[in-house]
């Protein structure tokens, strides 16, 4: 039986069109699909701690010195030669105690002179007072009378206040030092005949941290031990420094030290032990949170996923936390591993959250 011609080409034809549909739809089933692109940064896992106010009570321990609480270097007014002389090494000495006089013969002399000429000058002026009643001199004449008496006066004053220089006395009740001169020395306004100080109490300077200033507060009472004496002693905070000394970022303090005995004098070296007292919102954060840097110290504070590095000052430690002084809240949650591999605004996840 004979096929048409026609339709063979026909069916030829949807045959070869099947086949490459099918080639086509296997390529495509075959080929790879892409990937789908990732949006989102990966999170480094880390263990946070969130602060809360805990009760400290602190102190800090410092080196101070015992000084004088007052000391006075007595020096001459005028220069001489030293005629008199009365200090005894170590005594105690009443206010106004003669303890020195220099030579002053040639003003005691001068000052004589002038007694002598004071005299005839008034009298001069007593004659002429009786004159001038009678109109035997002029007013002008009589004048000059009151003034040479008045001139004299005043010379005789000045001649008096340096004799007076010349007499050396203690300024004060006090105990004296060490004598620097010997009778018969010539000494001037710049040398030092002895030092006179007070010993029935003592003034105890030291110095504590920047940080710590807030807490020095007038009128404290700190405690302090010397190398020749293991007894605690007292001591009242009268006076600070104006500002923070920049050398050592510290602040001076002076505290009144009394009812001393032989075993603390003053130049000793004390230990200072000052207690700062309970904080009862004291912020206190595991060691291992604090990051040291050249010039200052950081924390990572975990901030909604993001690291969020933050600079804080710290104060007393213990084995295991550190106090934050500044710089950090109550409820502020801080990282406490990988802080290495944490840069600011890092996304961060809490694998675990120590309370």
């Amino acid at each position: 039986m004979k096929l048409n011609h026609g339709k063979l080409t026909a069916a030829i034809i949807v045959l070869l069109f099947f086949m490459s549909s099918c080639g086509s739809k296997a390529k495509t089933a075959d080929a790879p699909k892409p990937e789908k692109e990732s949006g989102s940064h990966s999170e480094l896992a880390v263990e946070g701690y969130v602060i809360k106010p805990t009760i400290l009570h602190s102190s800090i321990e410092v080196a101070g010195t015992l000084l004088p609480f007052e000391e006075t270097d007595i020096h001459p007014e005028v220069s001489g030669k030293v005629t008199y002389l009365s200090i005894k090494e170590g005594a105690h000495v009443k206010k106004g105690t003669l303890l020195a006089r220099l030579f002053n013969g040639d003003l005691q002399a001068q000052l004589h002179k002038l007694s002598v000429q004071l005299q005839v000058a008034e009298k001069t002026q007593q004659r002429q007072d009786e004159l001038l009643k009678i109109g035997g001199i002029s007013q002008q004449d009589y004048d000059l009378s009151v003034l040479d008496v008045s001139s004299i006066k005043a010379d005789m004053q000045v001649l008096q206040a340096n004799i007076d220089k010349t007499i050396i006395r203690a300024p004060f009740d006090r105990k004296l030092s060490f004598k620097n001169i010997s009778i018969g020395a010539f000494i001037t306004p710049t040398t030092i005949i002895t030092t006179i100080r007070q010993d029935t109490k003592l003034k105890l300077e030291f110095s504590v941290p920047e940080k710590y200033g807030p807490r020095v507060l007038l009128g404290n009472v700190i405690s302090f031990t010397t190398e020749a004496s293991g007894k605690k002693y007292n001591a009242k905070i009268y006076a600070t420094e104006s500002g923070i000394t920049a050398e050592n970022r510290s602040l001076k303090v002076h505290a009144l030290v009394e009812n001393i005995d032989k075993n603390i004098t003053a130049g000793s070296f004390a230990k200072v032990m000052f207690d700062m007292g309970d904080n009862n919102e004291a912020i206190m954060v595991p060691t291992q949170a604090i990051i040291p840097e050249a010039r200052d110290k950081k924390v990572i504070v975990y901030n909604g996923g993001v690291a969020d590095f933050k600079t804080v000052t710290t104060g007393t430690r213990d084995s295991a936390r550190v106090e934050i002084l500044s710089g950090l809240s109550i409820g502020d949650t801080v990282i406490i591993t990988g802080l290495l591999s944490i840069k600011p605004g890092s996304n961060i996840n809490l694998s675990s959250l120590n309370k």
